[in-house]
């Protein structure tokens, strides 16, 4: 038995304290270096210091007393955590009910060696589902991950070691982050921060100079190409920020498949993260593409499973993420290996679904056109911009909302094999699903008015994973109660009539 799994209380490691410290320290050197080159009075920049300093001796002194209280305690049947100075909290979870062991290590944290070790049951109920211990060491977290998952921690797997029992199925290939400049979602959270950085330091800005240069600039360059050098620079801005994040995010990238029934997910620059799955909670995959990755011809894999976290930590990955951005053929070929099938599940001609269906998103897209039809004739006919670009936003609208319509059409389709029913809809992110008949627990039948009036429905399978309902979209009433009664005999019977 590990020297950890003994029935023995023990408090967590004393460095998170110091970790906690330099942490909160770090951001008062780079603020006390611009006070000082913005010419602050050296007794101003010394009480900011001072107080700085002061601030992350009290917060250490917290961090201390919740270290010197807190206790926890690994026995053959369960595991215990005791906390709290005033108000005592003594939580437990049974061993047998243990489903993940995760490890994150920020750079804080790796300086000293310490890792943070969330222990999850895969329920649902937020924190009565979770225990989690702020600082173990590197090692020994890794041997009570196995000691917790395997009832074994003789042996230790690090990031760098490939035991016997342990099978890589993807690893990164930095090639592969090029397709993370496309994403859209991280080139949001980079303007963000460019924006609050600039409101943080807006007097250190205007004091050098920076904003009278750019108006200056505005006022003397045409305004055509002030906007198109400001759109460039956006653009450039949010690729190199999407691929900086993606490179902290994903770099180590290694999925791979512990004692022949657990997923592992490691990754990670400066904060390293070992996210476990139980292959048992698996009910299938979702390949995700957004539009700008798919036209790229990329993707990304993420899990459909039991009792995975919906909420996610800022800026990082949904835990049900199996693989970053990459090219589909790779993607689809790690599903096939994530499900132990020969070839990619989801790489299956699909059934498709009736012209109504184009018809409905037809109608859709008319009426998104409708509003910015509408700001550019007004404008127009009140005579502050010329009719031909009035009449050019309209077209250019009513064209790229049947673009969007067509696309979300052809995207539309279903599949039922042996195993697995696949269903992929959406344009502007389309997902592919890819569901396990035996995880399947119900349906769920709607019918719009709209939908009733073209001969259509909605059906979703209902499952305990994931987002609980995957539905086949605007499929006719015939194929979509075929579909039902193949993949679940029986269930729908008795509410249906014969016709």
């Amino acid at each position: 038995m590990s020297t950890v799994i003994d029935g023995q209380w023990r408090r967590q490691d004393p460095k998170t304290i110091a970790s906690v410290g330099l942490l909160v320290l770090a951001p008062a050197v780079p603020t006390v270096g611009i006070m000082a080159i913005t010419g602050v009075p050296v007794p101003a920049v010394l009480i900011t210091a001072a107080l700085w300093l002061a601030g992350a001796l009290a917060i250490a002194g917290l961090v201390a007393v919740d270290w010197w209280f807190a206790w926890y305690r690994i026995t053959p049947e369960r595991f215990e955590l005791r906390k709290g100075a005033i108000t005592r909290n003594h939580r437990s979870i049974p061993r047998e009910r243990i489903r993940s062991v995760d490890l994150t290590a920020g750079p804080s944290h790796r300086v000293f060696g310490i890792t943070t070790v969330k222990v999850g049951t895969g329920g649902q109920a937020g924190d009565s589902s979770e225990l989690k211990l702020d600082a173990i060491p590197r090692a020994a977290a890794e041997s009570l991950r196995h000691e917790l998952l395997f009832g074994d921690a003789s042996t230790v797997h690090t990031a760098d070691a490939e035991p016997g029992s342990s099978s890589t199925l993807a690893r990164l290939n930095p090639a592969w982050l090029a397709y993370s400049s496309l994403s859209v979602s991280l080139a949001l959270i980079v303007w963000g921060a460019i924006a609050s950085a600039v409101g943080s330091f807006q007097q250190l800005l205007a004091k050098v100079g920076v904003f009278a240069a750019i108006g200056e600039t505005v006022r003397t360059t045409s305004l055509w190409l002030v906007v198109a050098a400001a759109a460039v620079l956006a653009v450039l801005v949010g690729v190199v920020g999407a691929f900086a994040l993606s490179l902290e995010m994903w770099w180590g990238f290694r999925l791979s498949r512990d004692r022949g029934d657990t997923l592992q997910v490691r990754r990670g620059l400066l904060t390293t993260r070992s996210v476990s799955l139980e292959e048992r909670r698996l009910r299938g995959v979702e390949v995700v593409e957004p539009l700008l990755l798919r036209w790229s011809g990329g993707a990304r894999l993420a899990a459909v499973a039991t009792g995975l976290k919906r909420e996610k930590e800022q800026n990082q990955p949904d835990n049900k993420t199996l693989m970053p951005p990459a090219p589909r053929a790779a993607v689809q070929q790690t599903a096939a290996a994530v499900l132990r099938e020969p070839q990619p599940p989801a790489d299956v001609p699909l059934r498709r679904h009736p012209r109504a269906a184009l018809r409905r998103r037809t109608t859709w897209a008319l009426l998104a056109a409708v509003p910015f039809v509408a700001a550019a004739v007004v404008p127009a006919v009140l005579g502050w911009i010329p009719v031909w670009s009035a009449v050019a936003v309209g077209v250019l609208a009513v064209l790229v909302s049947l673009g969007f319509a067509v696309d979300a059409y052809r995207n539309l389709g279903h599949q039922l094999t042996d195993r697995y029913l696949v269903s992929r809809s959406g344009s502007g992110i389309r997902r592919t699903v890819v569901l396990q008949r035996d995880g399947i627990i119900g349906w769920r039948v709607s019918r719009t008015l709209f939908q009733r009036r073209a001969g259509l429905m909605t059906i979703g399978a209902t499952t305990a994973a994931g987002s609980s309902v995957y539905e086949v979209h605007d499929v006719s009433e015939p194929d979509g109660l075929a579909l039902a009664a193949e993949a679940l005999p029986g269930l729908l019977e008795p509410f249906l009539e014969r016709r």
